[in-house]
């Protein structure tokens, strides 16, 4: 077995907190407004996602990732269809894959990716810490 390929991103990106690995560009990243899925480019309010380690992103694409088995978890807005997704880098894991999702008004998720913000570094090389603050309603939250 050798090393992985790792594919090099440009631009404003995402990384693995452990290993510095690419993962993904801020412009991947996705956004519902008046109930529209876009891609951001930060010209519109990210919508906010939570995790059990606080808040995280929803990417439209991602690489250098593994993505694992397929398995059923109830969060905040309904029961899902997800994979983890793990750092080709170093194996940790970052995330996951949205499969599928149970009900219509969350099927924009499908074929997604939640990077969690605790486990990547942001495009300013800043590390975020896991966040203790109560997490907000409506919010995708891994209740596992």
């Amino acid at each position: 077995m050798g090393l992985p390929f790792l594919i090099h991103l440009e631009g404003k990106i995402y990384s693995c907190k452990h290993c510095q690995t690419h993962l993904g560009i801020s412009d991947d990243i996705m956004s519902r407004v008046d109930g529209i899925t876009m891609l951001t480019n930060f010209s519109y309010p990210v919508q906010s996602f939570h995790c059990r380690h606080g808040k995280a992103y929803l990417f439209s694409k991602i690489v250098n990732v593994t993505v694992g088995l397929k398995e059923e978890r109830m969060m905040m807005t309904g029961l899902h269809t997800v994979s983890d997704i793990f750092c080709v880098g170093c194996g940790s894991i970052v995330g996951w894959k949205y499969e599928a999702a149970h009900e219509k008004s969350q099927k924009y998720k499908e074929g997604k990716f939640i990077l969690e913000r605790f486990k990547v570094s942001g495009p300013d090389g800043s590390h975020y810490w896991v966040s203790h603050d109560p997490h907000v309603g409506g919010s995708d939250a891994d209740d596992a």
